[in-house]
């Protein structure tokens, strides 16, 4: 069975997000993103929430056309390998995006559904290919945390505080034990966390 995994970068008071939903605060970390791509599978499937996915859509298909390189959307300006790396991978990969709202998406490789279901996404975790990486999109994560149906979280806990945003998970109705399976700190001070469901 295929796991899902939710990888976000969080700020050290537990947001996601900023309240406007800006990722400017996100402190960048090159040895975090060659970690990322060294470890990236051939094909990959990612999950989103319509938010998400339309920020993703808006800035990686165009990263490819550039002459230069893909940019990094955490530190504008920086170009690096492993940006072109990440570019090529996100396009390439399968898009399943959860929406009301939209009635179709037009990035390649993407697949519309239309609400969120659990027995869906149990669905999917049993068709055959690697893991399945989730990233930003709370909403979502939230429905996949409370009916038990993300297998790893991923954090990476920037060193600062915004004071004010949006938490990642919420309306969880229980506790939920995780268990710590590593910890990483980087020379820029963020610290990516590994947890597994008990």
């Amino acid at each position: 069975m295929r796991r899902i995994i939710a990888y976000n970068r969080v700020s050290a008071d537990g947001y996601f997000t900023a309240r406007d939903g800006n990722l400017n605060w996100a402190v960048p970390e090159e040895e975090l993103d060659k970690e990322a791509t060294r470890n990236m599978p051939a094909q990959g499937t990612l999950m989103f929430g319509r938010r998400t996915y339309e920020m993703f859509a808006s800035f990686w298909p165009h990263q490819l056309d550039k002459p230069a390189g893909a940019e990094d959307p955490h530190n504008p300006g920086r170009r690096a390998p492993e940006m072109q790396a990440m570019a090529v991978y996100i396009n390439d990969a399968t898009k399943i995006v959860f929406s009301r709202t939209l009635k179709d998406v037009r990035w390649k490789n993407s697949r519309l559904l239309p609400k969120f279901d659990p027995r869906e996404v149990e669905r999917i975790k049993q068709e055959p290919g690697s893991d399945i990486m989730i990233f930003g999109s709370g909403t979502i994560v939230s429905q996949l945390a409370q009916n038990d149906l993300i297998d790893e979280y991923q954090f990476v806990v920037s060193p600062l505080l915004l004071g004010d945003g949006r938490p990642l998970v919420s309306g969880i109705s229980k506790t939920v034990p995780l268990k710590l399976t590593d910890v990483k700190p980087y020379k820029s001070g963020n610290v990516m966390l590994r947890y597994q469901k008990k």
